[in-house]
């Protein structure tokens, strides 16, 4: 996911490219604004978290543009693609080094496991919208 401060930024196209140059195969790919509801179910694992409601706020205050990928090693690479968590930490040439302007305004989610990721993509994405 292209995280609404990357979208606002005018990043969604060099981000998609840096996603394509590395081998990814986009399979599905909206833009669309979360409700508050949708957001919430979707950070459901953060909700006891100190984080939890500026997280809906950031996520909700304007488009994301959702992603379904495919490659080899998808989980793995995606992540070494995005960086850490904290741009500070992240290695240069990574999106969120880049891209982020904090570690709570990171530019992209990215998924933590194959299950999360299957989980994750049915949540934006109708089966016949992934090609």
């Amino acid at each position: 996911m292209i995280k609404p401060n990357a979208v606002e930024d005018g990043n969604t196209g060099a981000i998609i490219k840096m996603i394509e140059d590395a081998g990814f195969r986009i399979c599905a790919m909206k833009r669309l604004l979360l409700t508050k509801s949708d957001a919430e179910s979707f950070y459901m694992i953060h909700k006891e978290r100190s984080f939890f409601g500026d997280l809906i706020k950031f996520i909700t205050r304007s488009p994301i543009v959702a992603l379904a990928l495919e490659k080899d090693n998808v989980v793995e690479d995606f992540r070494k693609l995005i960086g850490s968590t904290d741009p500070e930490e992240a290695e240069e040439g990574t999106i969120r080094k880049l891209f982020a302007k904090n570690v709570e305004e990171n530019a992209v989610h990215g998924s933590d496991s194959d299950d999360n990721a299957n989980t994750e993509i049915q949540f934006h994405f109708a089966s016949k919208e992934i090609v």
